[in-house]
């Protein structure tokens, strides 16, 4: 394999040329970024399903891997839920590296190369970030989109957490929402007897016989290379491609650029089911007992492909009352509230007697940190939770017909009475993903399950919860397996075995 040119080199040049205020806090971020990246990758070199990692070994208070090739990797002992950097450095045949980038680039595995490259650009879009990153007052935020841009530092487990290949640095400054822009979306004009549309489409999005489709502006300059107007300023939210409207919707765009694990377009068949999902969703909301409020898909259309295409979404912030908040889940971090054992234990038995009794009603959210909300009283308290973006959730005609609940005309991968599809959707995503990366370590996460599920009711999803090991995506092995389409997945130890860390 060839050595990937630095990523870290070159944005600090184009950077030099952007913005040379940030260059020597870029420089000084790097060591923490590449251990940043280093913690994630261990994670999954670790308890991945990688064939070319034949064993993996306990060795005192660290872990060793035995590759294919007969060659050693020693590091610390892997805690799969930890979510600050304690990777420094590992050993491959007893040389150091502290450099992900340069770790992946000699160990040579099959298919590794454009992931090495992600991982350079990952590293040096964190250093970045990191570098402007803005001090946060002691109050809150005034506005909900706010909370999105204080994650700085991206998904909590992937190692590709801040990837941004194909942007130029100017791109990332003026599109990323962890540096704050105010980003201009565009809007394409595609004749609607062409499109497929479904819900409401505003009258400000037309123009006679044509839609006015929103666009992102990378979109618009990169793929599309078409004619297109100015529509609004709109700030980007955790997705990137998602933006609040002021004053209007949340706007979803394609964007064909893969930045951890997909290429974020939206798809014709999600745009088809967007309105009987959301019109099912407020037929779940009366169920739960105010548990869950679910944003509502104003409308949505596709324009002949998965490139051009948009779904307008209610924001969140209308679902809370007065003196509410409502909190993404990946930024409870940043609100400093998961310090406390009290709360975060509170928080858990919420979101799982949520998420479990949808489960056992035939419905597995894709409740991960981006998806998920939680709308906080005056005293930060957590009181009930807020779920957008329907279009990965799986639904199970048969569990629905079992309660009684109308099942909604739907078909394709949406639909399975799969138990371990259903299973591995809601756990890998709220406790692999959402509650473990606000808990921050395996005995923080530990502590608030233990804590919670005693208060709740007993099924047999619950039971596996309690029992069986944890899955959750196999995030690493997805980025080494082109061709292979869908999700791969592997499991964690059971958070509550204290025996297995």
């Amino acid at each position: 394999m060839h050595r990937p040119p630095s990523a870290e080199a070159e944005i600090a040049a184009e950077l030099a040329e952007v913005t040379p205020a940030l260059v020597p806090r870029y420089a000084a971020g790097l060591p923490g970024a590449r251990a940043a990246v280093l913690t994630r990758l261990w994670r999954a070199l670790a308890y991945e399903p990688l064939a070319w990692v034949t064993g993996r070994d306990a060795a005192g208070d660290g872990l060793v891997l035995r590759l294919g090739d007969g060659r050693r990797l020693d590091g610390p002992r892997a805690d799969p839920y930890a979510t600050a950097a304690y990777v420094t450095s590992v050993r491959l045949d007893g040389t150091v590296y502290d450099d992900p980038v340069r770790l992946l680039t000699d160990l040579a595995v099959p298919h590794g190369e454009a992931f090495t490259s992600e991982l350079g650009h990952g590293v040096a879009s964190l250093a970045l970030a990191r570098a402007d990153r803005e001090s946060h007052p002691e109050e809150w935020p005034e506005h909900d989109w706010e909370w999105e841009q204080r994650v700085v530092d991206g998904h909590p487990f992937h190692p590709n957490c801040r990837s941004r290949p194909g942007f130029s640095v100017a791109e990332q400054l003026a599109y990323g929402p962890e540096h704050r822009p105010l980003v201009p979306l565009a809007r394409v004009a595609v004749r609607a007897d062409r499109c497929l549309v479904t819900g409401r489409w505003p009258d400000e999005l037309r123009d006679g016989d044509r839609l006015l489709v929103p666009v992102h502006p990378w979109q618009a300059e990169h793929v599309l290379k078409q004619p297109y107007g100015d529509w609004v300023d709109a700030h980007p939210l955790m997705s990137l491609r998602t933006l609040a409207v002021p004053g209007g919707p949340h706007v979803k765009t394609a964007l064909s650029a893969r930045l951890t694990s997909s290429v974020r377009d939206i798809s014709p068949y999600s745009v088809g089911i967007s309105d009987t999902l959301s019109r099912f969703a407020e037929d779940l909301a009366d169920r739960l007992d105010g548990l869950v409020c679910f944003t509502r898909t104003l409308g949505a259309v596709a324009a002949g492909s998965a490139e051009l295409a948009a779904v307008l979404r209610e924001p969140p912030g209308r679902y809370a009352g007065r003196g509410e908040r409502v909190v993404p889940v990946a930024a409870l971090p940043y609100t400093g509230l998961p310090a406390s054992g009290a709360w975060l234990a509170a928080f858990a038995r919420l979101a799982l007697t949520a998420g479990l009794r949808l489960l056992d009603m035939g419905v597995a959210l894709e409740a991960h940190g981006q998806n998920l909300l939680v709308v906080l009283d005056a005293d930060g308290s957590p009181v009930r939770l807020v779920y957008r973006d329907l279009a990965d959730i799986r639904v199970s005609p048969a569990r629905l017909a079992r309660h009684g609940v109308p099942v909604p005309e739907l078909a394709g991968r949406i639909v399975t009475d799969e138990v371990t599809a259903l299973r591995r959707k809601l756990f890998g995503s709220l406790v692999a993903g959402a509650l473990a990366g606000t808990a921050g370590s395996a005995p923080a996460l530990r502590a608030a399950l233990a804590a919670a599920l005693p208060d709740l009711p007993v099924t047999g999803d619950l039971a596996a919860l309690r029992e069986e090991a944890l899955p959750t995506k196999a995030l690493t092995l997805m980025r080494l397996s082109p061709g292979v389409a869908g999700d791969r997945w592997t499991v964690l130890p059971n958070p509550l075995r204290a025996d297995v860390f």
